[in-house]
């Protein structure tokens, strides 16, 4: 353990932590949920269902639903990753410079995440265009890699990164 680490929380630094922890778990919360539609996409609609929900666009229809929060989730996860990289990051390793490969993996795994997501929204699209079981597979895969990458990551940030968020004096 490096001295930082040593030094105790700091109320801001507690504060700083719970607010990611909550952040964290919206982001689990909204996964599964988005992964829940897909799998309702992949084994309970027909092809003909398919094409009727998609022709109606009812925003109580499952496919509407699937692409809606897909998006959404998606344009989160970017703009809470976003908002690490350029503003938290650098306090991190002015506060903790031993903290660096710590941060240099999360950044990486943003990256990873970001592509990841990109990957969710084509295969969403096509799903829009497409009812093929391909497209369905293509939805659920991209989603199950999505949700394994991103727990791995937001498990590695609170564990890794939560002594030094815990200890931080100013922001």
């Amino acid at each position: 353990m490096d001295t930082f680490e040593q030094s105790p929380e700091t109320q801001l630094g507690r504060a700083m932590f719970d607010e990611l922890i909550w952040i964290h778990g919206m982001i689990r919360r909204d996964l599964a949920t988005v992964e829940r539609l897909a799998a309702d996409v992949m084994t309970t609609l027909s092809p003909a269902e398919v094409q009727r929900e998609l022709k109606e666009l009812k925003t109580s229809g499952r496919l509407w639903q699937l692409k809606v929060n897909c998006l959404r989730y998606c344009h989160f996860v970017h703009s809470h990753h976003n908002l690490e990289d350029s503003v938290f990051f650098p306090i991190l390793r002015q506060a903790n410079p031993a903290i660096t490969p710590v941060v240099d993996k999360l950044e990486a795994d943003h990256r990873r995440v970001s592509d990841l997501l990109d990957a969710v929204e084509t295969a969403s699209a096509e799903l829009t265009s497409s009812a093929s079981d391909v497209a369905r597979k293509r939805v659920a895969e991209t989603l199950n890699e999505l949700g394994r990458h991103l727990l791995e990551h937001l498990d590695y940030e609170e564990l890794n990164a939560g002594p030094t968020i815990r200890r931080l004096r100013e922001l």
